[in-house]
């Protein structure tokens, strides 16, 4: 087990109707405030005039920004930083999925520099402050509601980037599994592949002896695994949904990375699809992860086959754990095809010649090499594309 620090900060606020708390709880951090969120659809649901409502009778002061799209846009954070300049904005409310939250975060940052956001998210530039931030959360998926991460898009050049950073944890989180019953099917299969993403870029690790964080990995998927298709058949049925929402949060507030040094070149390699397309980050990684669990598995075998026995319930082959890993993999990838996800570039319009740009771009953020349970240099980036193909 690798050394490690534990500390996450956000308070968490779980349950039916927790939303009506939104204005007390930003009351107790700010007092003029940007309400930050996406498209319509917490106004046709209701969520909206709720969240203002409960603003307004804490009399807090706010500014509203909508428009979010996914894999949030560079130009709208630069709108939100100068909304928040001008108005003396101390507190950004984020009322949506990680898109809002990961913009929400950019913004927080943007509005205390006195220079450029997108150098964070470069590396030109090191986080040293940025203003609290908030959230009622509408869809279980990319954990930001806890995590330190924020990930944008820059439109010129298609380049996807990410900052992390402690002081980028939310001070809260709404979490009411009711505000996701509305989520249409695609959106919550995205969402569940995401979550099983934060979880396996932690599980495959070179790090021994982290059986307590394997057992924690292997159940966060197992719970995933088996409610989302209750949610997708039940959209209205709140117990899978919570588990889904806890699940969301629990594989990205670090927690089951304690120990252990992950691995992310799946994240790397899928956000420069993203970047490229504007595929949904959790179908892109529906892709992405089976390609690179073929091409890594013999790395280290009984990884794949501790996957394929204790996640899937495949009974082992002792005498061939080829075949046991192999079918961990296959099964993974069935069960993203159940769910209604795609498992090939073709059926997104990601064509063999856009291969070696894309690993020309992701190689060029990271360095030589991306990943740490195998580092992938440029050709292996592509021989996974090809398997993905």
């Amino acid at each position: 087990m690798e050394n490690f620090r534990f500390f996450n900060s956000t308070a968490i606020i779980f349950g039916k109707d927790t939303e009506k708390l939104v204005g007390a709880e930003t009351k107790k951090r700010g007092k003029r405030v940007l309400v930050h969120f996406g498209g319509g659809s917490i106004k046709k649901s209701g969520l909206y005039d709720r969240v203002i409502g409960s603003l307004r009778e804490s009399g807090i002061e706010f500014f509203e920004l909508g428009g979010v799209r996914p894999n949030p846009r560079l130009s709208l954070v630069y709108e939100g930083v100068d909304i928040c300049r001008k108005n003396n904005v101390d507190f950004i409310l984020a009322v949506g999925g990680g898109s809002v939250l990961d913009s929400a975060k950019a913004i927080a940052l943007g509005a205390t520099f006195a220079g450029d956001v997108w150098d964070f998210y470069i590396g030109k530039a090191a986080p040293t402050g940025a203003l609290p931030i908030g959230c009622v959360l509408t869809i279980p998926a990319a954990g930001s509601e806890s995590s330190q991460s924020s990930v944008i898009t820059n439109e010129e050049g298609k380049l996807k980037r990410f900052c992390d950073a402690e002081i980028l944890r939310p001070g809260f989180a709404i979490m009411n599994p009711e505000l996701s019953f509305t989520l249409p099917p695609y959106q919550t299969a995205c969402g569940a592949s995401d979550i099983m993403a934060h979880v396996m870029e932690r599980y495959f690790t070179n790090s021994r002896h982290v059986e307590l964080t394997d057992r924690l990995c292997e159940s966060t998927l197992k719970t995933v695994i088996d409610n989302v298709p209750i949610a997708l058949g039940e959209p209205e049925n709140y117990d899978a949904r919570a588990e889904i929402m806890w699940a969301g949060a629990i594989a990205h507030n670090d927690l089951l990375g304690t120990g252990r040094i992950g691995d992310w070149a799946s994240h790397m390699i899928e956000h420069e699809l993203s970047a490229l397309n504007d595929v949904a980050h959790g179908a892109g990684l529906a892709i992405v992860f089976p390609a690179w669990m073929k091409y890594v598995c013999n790395h280290d075998i009984q990884s794949f086959v501790r996957f394929a026995v204790r996640v899937w319930n495949f009974d082992e082959c002792f005498h061939d754990p080829e075949k046991t890993a192999t079918e961990g993999i296959c099964r993974l990838e069935n069960f993203y095809k159940s769910i209604g996800l795609p498992t090939r570039l073709s059926e997104i319009g990601i064509a063999e010649k856009d291969f070696g740009m894309i690993a020309e771009k992701c190689k060029r953020f990271k360095g030589d090499t991306v990943g740490n349970f195998v580092r992938l240099d440029g050709k292996a980036i592509i021989k996974i594309l090809e398997l993905a193909r």
